[in-house]
């Protein structure tokens, strides 16, 4: 895309002086952003004409006048072939700054991303949740990894930010760092958002990295099965802090409700349904949605079994929710004793959820509604799983079937 490069002398009425005259002030233009300054002259605005953006008339003062702007007109060119020849960033505000004679900004991409996560931690809980904060924390780390192991440096200029950086960061969190392929897009993402703040800031003309391409991973959602399902709850657990955790976790493979959403429950969102039934009424903490759910019987159990549990009474909450990370450890020991081959975790048991659903025939839609996702795109990824569980279905009947001979044809 070709660069537009503009420069415009106008008068700005309503900075109009005592003695009547107006100032005349500058702008300069470049892709549609405008750098404006006063031009340090003022006029009376009769005498000048708009069009051709000069004064009127050929007395001695008005040459003067248009020879002077004609002069910051061609210094303004001059800043412009200045900061392509050093192969600096050509804005309308370098180019103001250039001819101003102030110290151009810069700012270095560390610098752009330490006050990102400065402004998002300062949202926390009006648009941010903490997670997402971490994992942009957990994404600077690595770009100053990066930057040390590439570069030999402990920052980089936004102007040596290029295609080949956000390839080389790519490359480096998948086979230093040993990151995932979906893992990795997601620290590019981070990467490109704060490039592109750097973009709105005037601080970069625009975004290097857009070009490079990302494609995720298919993954498999694991999930419990009917017969998992009924083991875990039937299963006889001795320890009542094992048996709190493993019924949280039923709990949640009866509602879908992701671990922060359960954790934050409160007896206030039972209510009845539309079929005078009782359901939980809440809010995803992640996107803000609104999440409705018909409780399962066996969800009406544990709520009943809970009422009065010290824990929940106390933090007044409908459940005893242990910490994520606690919730997820004593899950491992909760795999064993259920005699679970897999790798118990609270998420799990949201996936568990959708997968039951989907099989008992539930619309997706409907699926997408419970679950409180802001996207079909993201409940069809247990779609895929379906998928996966009728190929599995069908390749243990194949295996069991007879090979039958076949008449030769004559």
């Amino acid at each position: 895309m070709k660069n537009t490069f503009s420069i415009l002398f106008y008068l700005r009425k309503s900075k109009k002086k005592t003695n009547g005259t107006t100032p005349i002030y500058v702008r300069v233009t470049v892709n549609g952003k405008r750098s404006d300054f006063s031009a340090k002259r003022s006029i009376d605005a009769f005498k000048w004409n708009k069009s051709k953006a000069r004064a009127k008339g050929t007395n001695e003062i008005t040459r003067t006048l248009n020879t002077y702007l004609d002069t910051l007109k061609q210094k303004l060119y001059d800043a412009h072939q200045h900061l392509l020849n050093k192969g600096k960033v050509v804005s309308a505000k370098a180019i103001t700054n250039h001819y101003l004679g102030k110290s151009e900004e810069k700012k270095t991409i560390l610098e752009v991303f330490n006050l990102h996560n400065d402004n998002i931690t300062a949202l926390i809980g009006r648009g941010y949740v903490k997670s997402t904060v971490t994992k942009y924390k957990t994404t600077y780390k690595h770009l100053k990894a990066f930057i040390k192991h590439k570069y030999k440096s402990d920052d980089l200029h936004l102007i040596q930010v290029s295609l080949g950086t956000i390839t080389a960061f790519d490359h480096f969190l998948k086979t230093i760092q040993g990151v995932g392929v979906n893992c990795t897009n997601k620290y590019l993402t981070h990467f490109n958002k704060v490039v592109n703040l750097a973009v709105d800031n005037d601080w970069l003309d625009k975004n290097p990295c857009l070009n490079h391409k990302m494609k995720n991973e298919t993954v498999t959602k694991d999930y419990l099965s009917e017969f998992e399902i009924q083991s875990l709850i039937d299963k006889d657990i001795p320890n009542m802090r094992l048996a709190q955790v493993r019924d949280i976790f039923a709990f949640c493979c009866f509602t879908g409700l992701a671990f922060i959403d359960v954790k934050n429950l409160t007896p206030g969102d039972v209510k009845m349904g539309v079929d005078r039934e009782q359901w939980i009424y809440t809010k995803r903490k992640k996107t803000g949605t609104t999440t409705n759910i018909p409780l399962f019987p066996h969800a009406l159990v544990l709520i009943d079994k809970y009422k009065n549990h010290p824990e929940a009474v106390n933090r007044g909450t409908l459940l005893p929710v242990l910490s994520n990370q606690k919730m997820n450890a004593y899950l491992k020991e909760v795999a064993v004793i259920c005699g679970i081959d897999k790798h118990l975790t609270m998420h799990l048991a949201r996936h568990t959820f959708a997968t039951y659903l989907l099989t008992k025939n539930v619309p997706i839609e409907s699926v997408s509604k419970l679950l409180g996702h802001k996207s079909l795109k993201t409940t069809q990824i247990y779609a895929k799983v379906i998928d996966s569980k009728v190929a599995d279905d069908i390749s243990a009947i194949i295996s069991k079937t007879p090979i039958l001979s076949l008449q030769k044809v004559s």
